[in-house]
């Protein structure tokens, strides 16, 4: 039998670092070298070596080879293959002291197959093919999360594996095998942000630690439908804990669960948020595609600066039951990925009415198969308006980048209108606070009542005197001004609640993008999604300024960001907003400027890049 699945079986079920045995290692590969025949080593192991690590099962394997032990390479036929998510989840979890939760074993994989920027399609052609099953792919994404999220670079973008998942995908390979398929989606391995709950064996904490044990075994109807279409859900990935809305001095990417989610194009900077870890994990090539959320900003901006394509919708398109809130008026989960195809793919899946959220009774009747609505020729003819006045401060480098984007799309025969009469942004900004504010503390309150019997927080308040409790871990980095802020807000049933929630929806939508859509006669309006990644800051928080996300976030309309170029070496991204119930055309726009510029660029996980 091949030495190193059997050494990597033998060795599968570690809660130990091989690190941690740096003065065995010399004996032990002595020893090994001595030993003759596999019942011997089989023997010897498992009385003795059970609990070794991936990294131990390289070198049982190098040296039965007769080669030296050396620590495996990012190349991914080098990564190994006995690693589990136990051990390596064990080194992310010391940052805040949260005790191991037990996950899935990593099988031996065929190491030759390559999943860097596969799409969707490509994976269902190979496992149509049977070059690649789904559990094979599994597989390989959990090795690549070894190598890159725990160790290596250490992204600290995932911050559980589904210990189901290697099971779930056995089961779709053998309904492919009977000749069952799902659709499109069958067999392929997502992530979920962990804020969104899956009925898998795994907590859903938002980051935080008061909601570790936040067991609610059921999916929310987004993952529903993606699991019925037969998705297989790989993890759960860090953020910005509680979404971003904690502190005015946050540092994204941030949670005391997940600990810093690092940017794989420069590890010293922000992934942004609150959507960090999917952002980071699916440009790292973790897995083809993860869902987000967002509130304002927390699926287009790290989409932007990790070079990936994000969809945040019409709120209402996709249900938010079941997702730990931040605003009922603007909260909506969305996809993530590195292609408008499969975003669009996993958008027709997720779409739909849910009687149990009213905000989306009319999903319905807008829903489509967005997949078949793109043409890549549709920014021939397209009125586009050039929203130079979503942000003031855009860096002169991003500013060039924009003006390129906009000669591609003009030479795609595009026309381009420029929009000088802005909305009101500061306006808008001010009555944002006021509604998120007093639609977290209820909101919060909501699903808390409905969360596990094994947390112990139930209102917000209760959740400030939790942090205030672990400071030492909770506050360590930063305080929570705008959860206090919160607390003391105005109840739903408060006139001002109400007027905040009216001016701030009017002004951004009828008044707002509405207006300059009817005024031009525009297909949507384009601007850059944000300046490129700065430096994340944990003593001092995030150094951001200006995106293209508040008025669509505060209408609730869609937004479409894709990868537009590059800034030294850090992505940067193109937005498309629009109003409305208008996902078809902004996803076609930006499927046409996808392929007629192919801006996304692969990380390089360099640990720093100069200051710009």
């Amino acid at each position: 039998p091949n030495t190193w699945e059997f050494a990597s079986q033998l060795c599968s079920n570690s809660l130990l670092d091989w690190r941690d045995h740096d003065s065995h290692r010399s004996s032990f590969s002595s020893l090994f070298r001595k030993i003759s025949g596999l019942e011997a080593m089989q023997t010897l192991l498992s009385r003795n070596f059970t609990r070794l690590g991936g990294v131990a099962t390289a070198a049982i394997a190098g040296t039965l080879a007769g080669g030296q032990h050396s620590r495996p390479s990012l190349a991914e036929s080098s990564l190994p293959d006995g690693a589990t998510a136990d051990r390596l989840h064990r080194q992310q979890q010391s940052l805040s002291g949260v005790r191991i939760r037990r996950h899935a074993t990593v099988p031996p994989v065929e190491s030759r197959y390559s999943v860097e920027e596969k799409t969707i399609a490509e994976l269902s052609a190979d496992m149509a093919a049977s070059v690649i099953s789904s559990h094979d792919l599994v597989g390989i994404y959990m090795r690549r999360i070894a190598a890159l999220d725990r160790s290596g670079p250490t992204l600290r973008s995932v911050i559980a594996i589904n210990p189901k998942a290697l099971a779930d995908a056995q089961e779709l390979d053998a309904e492919r095998s009977r000749g069952v398929l799902r659709g499109p989606l069958h067999g392929i391995p997502i992530l979920v942000k962990d804020n969104i709950e899956t009925a898998d064996p795994l907590p859903t904490t938002a980051g935080s630690l008061a909601l570790v044990d936040n067991y609610t075994y059921r999916d929310s109807p987004a993952v529903e439908k993606l699991r019925a279409a037969g998705t297989v859900i790989l993890g759960k990935t860090n953020l910005s804990e509680w979404a971003n809305f904690r502190s005015s001095l946050s540092a994204s990417g941030w949670s005391a669960v997940g600990g810093l989610t690092r940017n794989p194009y420069a590890l010293d900077r922000s992934a942004s948020g609150s959507s960090s870890g999917s952002g980071a994990a699916i440009s790292a090539n973790l897995a083809v595609a993860a869902l987000g959320t967002e509130t304002d900003g927390s699926i287009s901006l790290p989409a932007a600066v990790c070079s990936l394509v994000g969809v945040k919708p019409t709120v209402g398109l996709v249900s938010r039951r079941h997702i730990v809130p931040v605003a009922h008026s603007q909260d909506t989960p969305g996809p993530m990925s590195r292609t408008v195809a499969d975003a669009a793919c996993i958008l027709t899946v997720m779409a739909g009415s849910d009687p149990e959220d009213s905000a989306t009774w009319e999903a319905d009747l807008h829903k489509t198969d967005y997949l078949a609505q793109l043409d890549q020729n549709s920014l021939r003819g397209a009125r586009v308006g050039v929203a130079r006045f979503m942000s003031k401060s855009w860096d002169a480098p991003l500013r060039r980048e924009f003006e390129a984007a906009l000669e591609a799309m003009r030479c795609a025969g595009a026309e381009l209108v420029e929009v000088e009469d802005d909305p009101p942004l500061e306006s808008i900004l001010h009555f944002e606070k006021k509604v998120l504010e007093s639609e977290m503390k209820a909101g919060l309150r909501c699903y808390l009542a409905e969360a596990s019997p094994n947390v112990k927080v139930r209102t917000l308040s209760d959740v400030i005197a939790f942090n205030e409790s672990e400071a030492d871990r909770e506050l360590l980095y930063f305080g929570q001004d705008i959860f206090v802020s919160a607390e003391a807000a105005d109840d739903l049933d408060i006139a001002s609640y109400r007027q905040a929630r009216e001016t701030s929806y009017r002004l951004a939508g009828p008044e707002g993008i509405d207006r300059l859509l009817k005024l031009h006669r525009l297909d949507a309006l384009v601007a850059p999604t944000c300046n490129p990644a700065v430096v994340s800051d944990l003593v001092n928080g995030d150094h951001t300024a200006g995106s293209s996300s508040t008025l669509p976030a505060v209408a609730g309309y869609p937004h479409v960001t894709v990868p537009m170029g590059e800034v030294f070496g850090l992505p940067v991204g193109l937005s498309f907003i629009g109003s409305a119930w208008s996902e078809p055309r902004l996803l076609s726009l930006a499927y046409s400027f996808e392929q007629c510029t192919r801006a996304r660029i692969r990380p390089t996980f360099v640990q720093s890049l100069p200051a710009l």
